[in-house]
C-alpha cells in the first residue's frame, strides 16, 4: 500500500510539475509618482502576444503560448515613453518582473511637430509636389521613419519616393484617402492633433488588421472616445511658418458608469501672414466622440469632424523673380485698403460624421463594422480676365528678361521694369476696379473678376472588418469596403470687382464656340452664380480584403489578398460651344477591375537579430483627375485608361539590444501604367495641318513606367541612462523606367494631337531629395527637461521636367502639312538643353528642447524648435515650363541674358521656430 501512495505521489506530482504553464507577471508604476499604471500595452516584441495592466497596474500572460529563449518585453502607453526589456524566457516556469517604471513622455508633443507645422499650407497644394503627408504621418517607434516624419520632411522628402496617394490613411478603419487622385485631403482633420495620439502604423504592405494596405504603408487613426485617456489638456502654440498661432483644448471623459465614454476638442489656427508673403491662415477644429457600451460584446462610437479653414496661397516663380524679390515672394497678393489681399484663397469646408460597432463575438472573435458620411466644398479662388491685360504681377512680359530678349535690347525699358517690381511687384486691385467701374459706366459687364474653382463632395462610405484568432499559431483577418461619390465640379463667382454682371463666354473663340453652355448663350451672371464649366462625378467602389498571419517561435508570415471594382462616370451639366456633342449628359462609364496579393515573413534568429522580408504586387485603378482628359469642357476619357500596376520587394535586417536599435533595408518598386494629365500654354506645336502652333492645351502622358530602388538605415544608441545618439540615411534613385506615350487635346484646335514616345526614360522623377542623411543626439534629463540637435545632409533633388519637350514636337518642324526635322537641331545642343536640373546638396541644422513639471495632478510644460538655424536657402521642388516646346524656341530662351520661361521653383522655409505650451490635468 505505500508503494502504491508514493508512485501515485510521484504520479501526482509529475503530472502538476508538466502541467505548470509558462507565464510572466510583473507591475507597472510611474516612475515619477510611482502609482500603478492601468492600460499599458505589455507585449512580446515581433509576435502578436499581449496583455494590459489591470486597475493596479500588473499583468499576467497564463493561458498565452510564449516564444521560449531570448525575447524583449515591451511596455507602451499613450503619454509615456515606451520601454524594453531583455528577457529568458523557459519552459514551464514563471518569469517575476516584481515592478517596472516607465517615464511620462515629456517629448510627446515633438513627434507632431511635423505635422504641424506643414499641415495645411504645403501639404494639400495642388500646385507644387510638397504633398508628404504619409510620411508625416509615419512617425512611430522606428528610428528612420521619425527621422523622415520630422527633421526630413522639411524638404518635402518622400520615404522610398512615395507619393502620399501611396498611402493608406485611415480613421476608425475609414478611409479617408481621396477618389479624385487618390491622397488624403489633411485639412478635412487638421488641427486635431490631440486627438490623433492614438495611431496604429503599418510599414509598407506588412500585414495589416484593417484593410490591404499600400506601398507606403498604413496608418489608421483611432478616434474612439473609450480608448482617450482620462483627461484634459489646453495648449497654446506660437510659430512662424503656415500659422502664427495656435489654441486647443480637449477633454476625455474615460469610461463613465453606465458604459458611456465621450470625447471633445476645440481648436483655433490662425495667422494674418506665415513664413511667405500674404500667406494667411484662419482654421477652426471640432471633434466630438461619443461611444456607449451596449453590453460586454457591443459597444458603438459616434465621431464628428468639422475642420472648416481657409488659408492664403503661395506661388512658384521663375529664378528671375526671386532674385528681384527673394525666397518670400509671392505673387497672388497686392494691397487694398491698406490690407494685404491674396487672390488665391483656398477654403475647405468637409465634415465628417461616423458610426463604428464593435462587436467582440468571442473571446479570440472581433467584428468592427463602420459607417461615414462626408459632404461640403472646397474651393480654390484666382482672378479671372477677358480682353484686358494679364494682373499678374510676375506676367513674363512686365519683367526685365522680356525686354533683355527683345532685338533690339531696350536697355532703359529693363531698368524701368527692374526697379519697379523689386518697389512693388504686387496686384493691382485698385486698378482692376477702375476698369470694371469704366466698362460699367459704359454698359458693359466686367472684364476682371474673382471666381473660385469649386468641387461639392457627397460621399458615403461603409465597410466591415473581422479579425479572429483561430489557435496560437493563426490569426484571420477580413474585410469589406464600399464608397459612393458624387462630386459636383463648377466654377463659383466670388467678386465682379466693382462691375456689374460676367457676360459666360468663351472670349478666346467665336461663334458657338466661345459659348460656355449653349443651352444658356450669352448669359449674365452675378456673384454666387455658376458659370464657365458644370459637370458631375459619380463614382463607385467595391472591395474585398483577406489575409492569413501565422506565428511561431522563430518564424511569422502572412498571406493576403483584395479584389474590388471601381467605376467613374462623368454627367456634364453644360454643353460646351468648344464640344457640342460630348460635353453634355453622361459620358462613357469607366470601369477598373482592380486586385492585389501580398506576402512577407519574419525570422528570429535570436532575440537581437531578426530579418525581414515583404512582397507584393498590386493593380490600382487610377484617380479621378487620371482618367479624364479635360473633364471640365468634355466626356472624353484617356485613351487606353487602365489599372496602374505596381511591384514591391523589401528585405531588413534588424538589430535590437536594450541599448542600440537599428534597421538596414532594401528595397524595390517598379510601377506600370501610370497616367499625367496637365493642362498649360504652349508655343512651338508642330501641328501639321492646324494654322496656329500657340495653344491652351491638355497634355495627356499615358503608360507611365518608374523604377524606385534604394536603401535605409536607422540607428539609435543609449549611450548612458540620458544621452542617446541617431542616426538615419535614405539612398534612393527614383527614374522613368520607359519612354510613355503622348498626346494633347485643346479646343484651339480640330483634333487630338499624338506625338507616340515622350523619350523620358532614366530621367529622375522629381518629388524632394534622392538622398537624405541624419546625425543628432538628444539629451533627457532625470528632472524632466530635454534637449536635442540633428544635423541633416540632403542631395538628388530634382525639377520636375516637360514630357512635351522630350517628343517628337522638339526637333520636328511642320512643312506644308508634314512634320519634317529641324534644319537647325543640333545633338548636342539638345541633350545640354534637355539635361534635367539637380537643386544641389544642402544642410540643414535643427534643435529640440523642452521641459515639464508635475503640480498635484497637473502636468505642465512646454517645448521648442528652431529649424534650419543657419537660415540656408534650397529648393524644396520646381517644374520646367512647358511654353517652349520646340527646339528653337527652348535655345533662344536659353541664349537670352535671363530666361524669360525658365523653371518655376518652391523655397524651403529658412529659419522657423515653433514653441508650444500646455497644461495636462
Amino acid at each position: 500500500m505505500k508503494k502504491l501512495v508514493c508512485v501515485l505521489g510521484v504520479m501526482f506530482f509529475g503530472v502538476v510539475g508538466y502541467a505548470q504553464k509558462t507565464n510572466i507577471t510583473g507591475e507597472v508604476i510611474d516612475a515619477s509618482t510611482y502609482n500603478a499604471i492601468k492600460g499599458v500595452r505589455v507585449g512580446i516584441e515581433n509576435t502578436l502576444i499581449e496583455v494590459f495592466t489591470n486597475n493596479q497596474g500588473k499583468f499576467n500572460f497564463l493561458n498565452q503560448e510564449l516564444p521560449l529563449g531570448e525575447q524583449v518585453l515591451t511596455l507602451e502607453k499613450e503619454g509615456y515613453v515606451a520601454k524594453r526589456y531583455p528577457i529568458i524566457v523557459n519552459q514551464g516556469k514563471t518569469l517575476t518582473l516584481e515592478v517596472l517604471e516607465i517615464n511620462v513622455d515629456i517629448n510627446q508633443e515633438s513627434i507632431e511637430i511635423g505635422t504641424i507645422s506643414l499641415s495645411d499650407n504645403e501639404l494639400s497644394s495642388e500646385e507644387s509636389t510638397a504633398d508628404n503627408l504619409s510620411g508625416l504621418l509615419q512617425a512611430s517607434n522606428d528610428v528612420f521613419l521619425n527621422a523622415a516624419s520630422y527633421d526630413f520632411s522639411a524638404t518635402f522628402f518622400k520615404p522610398r519616393g512615395f507619393d502620399s496617394a501611396n498611402g493608406k490613411v485611415l480613421i476608425n478603419g475609414i478611409e479617408m484617402n481621396k477618389m479624385f487622385n487618390g491622397r488624403p485631403q489633411w485639412s478635412n482633420w487638421g488641427g486635431l492633433n490631440d486627438a490623433q495620439r492614438n495611431r496604429v502604423f503599418t510599414m509598407g504592405t506588412q500585414a495589416n488588421d484593417y484593410n490591404f494596405g499600400d506601398l507606403a504603408g498604413t496608418t489608421n487613426i483611432i478616434m474612439r472616445a473609450s480608448q482617450y485617456r482620462k483627461g484634459g489638456r489646453v495648449s497654446y502654440a506660437a510659430s512662424n511658418r503656415s500659422y502664427t498661432g495656435r489654441v486647443m483644448g480637449s477633454y476625455n471623459s474615460g469610461m463613465l458608469k453606465g458604459g458611456w465614454a465621450f470625447s471633445v476638442l476645440a481648436s483655433r489656427r490662425f495667422g494674418e501672414e506665415g513664413f511667405r508673403d500674404a500667406s494667411s491662415y484662419d482654421a477652426n477644429s471640432f471633434f466630438l466622440s461619443v461611444e456607449k457600451q451596449l453590453n460586454e460584446k457591443h459597444s458603438l462610437n459616434f465621431s464628428a469632424l468639422y475642420t472648416p479653414n481657409r488659408r492664403g496661397k503661395t506661388s512658384a516663380n521663375t529664378q528671375e523673380v526671386y532674385d528681384l524679390k527673394d525666397t518670400k515672394y509671392n505673387e497672388y497678393w497686392g494691397y487694398q485698403d491698406g490690407e494685404k489681399r491674396n487672390s488665391r484663397m483656398k477654403e475647405i469646408e468637409e465634415p465628417i460624421f461616423m458610426l463604428n460597432h464593435y462587436w467582440n463575438i468571442s473571446e479570440n472573435t472581433e467584428l468592427n463594422t463602420n459607417v461615414a458620411y462626408q459632404f461640403g466644398k472646397m474651393g480654390n479662388s484666382r482672378l479671372g480676365y477677358d480682353n484686358v491685360a494679364n494682373p499678374s504681377p510676375a506676367y513674363y512680359r512686365k519683367l526685365p528678361s522680356f525686354e533683355l530678349a527683345q532685338d533690339p535690347v531696350n536697355y532703359e525699358e529693363a531698368y524701368r521694369k527692374t526697379v519697379g517690381f523689386q518697389q512693388d511687384g504686387q496686384i493691382d486691385w485698385n486698378r482692376m476696379y477702375g476698369v470694371n467701374q469704366a466698362l460699367k459706366a459704359q454698359g458693359e459687364t466686367s472684364h476682371y473678376y474673382l471666381y473660385e474653382d469649386r468641387v461639392d463632395d457627397n460621399q458615403l462610405t461603409a465597410n466591415t472588418i473581422l479579425t479572429t484568432r483561430v489557435n496560437d499559431y493563426l490569426t484571420v483577418n477580413g474585410s469589406l469596403h464600399y464608397r459612393k461619390l458624387n462630386s459636383e465640379n463648377f466654377a463659383n463667382m466670388i467678386d465682379l470687382l466693382g462691375g456689374t454682371g460676367y457676360l459666360d463666354i468663351d472670349s478666346f473663340n467665336t461663334g458657338d464656340a466661345s459659348q460656355n453652355d449653349l443651352n444658356n448663350p450669352n448669359r449674365i451672371i452675378g456673384t454666387d452664380d455658376t458659370f464657365k464649366y458644370h459637370y458631375e462625378i459619380d463614382a463607385e467602389e467595391y472591395r474585398g480584403f483577406a489575409q492569413a498571419q501565422f506565428h511561431f517561435n522563430k518564424l511569422d508570415f502572412y498571406i493576403g489578398g483584395k479584389i474590388g471594382k471601381t467605376t467613374y462616370q462623368r454627367n456634364g451639366l453644360y454643353r460646351s460651344g468648344s464640344f457640342p456633342n460630348n460635353s453634355y449628359g453622361k459620358g462613357e462609364k469607366l470601369d477598373f477591375t482592380t486586385y492585389g496579393t501580398k506576402l512577407g515573413l519574419t525570422y528570429r534568429l535570436t532575440g537581437r537579430h531578426q530579418f525581414n522580408m515583404n512582397a507584393a504586387y498590386i493593380a490600382d485603378a487610377p484617380g479621378i483627375r487620371s482618367s479624364f482628359s479635360n473633364s471640365r469642357q468634355n466626356n472624353a476619357v484617356v485613351k487606353n485608361a487602365t489599372t496602374v500596376k505596381k511591384t514591391a520587394i523589401d528585405a531588413s535586417y534588424i538589430f535590437r539590444t536594450p541599448t542600440i536599435s537599428a534597421r538596414l533595408t532594401g528595397y524595390y518598386t517598379n510601377f506600370q501604367d501610370e497616367t499625367d494629365v496637365s493642362f498649360f500654354y504652349a508655343d512651338g506645336i508642330s501641328l501639321a495641318t492646324e494654322a496656329s502652333n500657340s495653344a491652351f492645351i491638355q497634355e495627356i502622358l499615358t503608360g507611365i513606367d518608374k523604377q524606385h530602388i534604394g536603401a535605409e538605415f536607422g540607428i539609435e544608441a543609449q549611450v548612458t541612462p540620458t544621452i542617446k545618439l541617431k542616426g538615419a540615411a535614405s539612398y534612393g534613385e527614383y527614374t522613368y523606367n520607359n519612354n510613355p506615350n503622348l498626346y494633347i487635346t485643346s479646343d484651339d484646335f480640330s483634333q487630338e494631337l499624338d506625338y507616340g514616345k515622350a523619350y523620358l526614360k532614366n530621367y529622375r522623377v522629381a518629388g524632394g531629395p534622392q538622398q537624405a542623411y541624419q546625425a543628432g543626439f538628444e539629451y533627457r534629463d532625470p528632472n524632466f527637461w530635454f534637449v536635442g540637435a540633428t544635423v541633416n545632409y540632403f542631395a538628388d533633388a530634382y525639377v520636375d521636367i516637360s514630357p512635351l519637350m522630350r517628343t517628337k514636337n522638339f526637333n520636328t518642324v511642320s512643312l506644308n502639312g508634314t512634320d519634317v526635322l529641324n534644319p537647325e537641331y543640333d545633338e548636342a545642343v539638345a541633350k545640354e538643353l534637355l539635361r534635367q536640373e539637380n537643386f544641389g546638396d544642402y544642410t540643414l541644422v535643427n534643435l529640440i528642447g523642452g521641459k515639464s513639471w508635475r503640480v498635484n495632478d497637473y502636468y505642465i510644460g512646454f517645448f521648442a524648435t528652431i529649424n534650419n538655424i543657419f537660415d540656408t536657402k534650397y529648393k524644396t521642388g520646381g517644374y520646367e515650363q512647358g511654353r517652349n516646346s520646340d527646339y528653337t524656341s527652348l535655345l533662344e530662351d536659353n541664349q537670352n541674358e535671363k530666361r524669360v520661361f525658365g523653371p518655376k521653383y518652391w523655397y524651403g522655409y529658412g529659419t522657423t521656430y515653433y514653441l508650444n505650451l500646455y497644461v495636462r490635468f
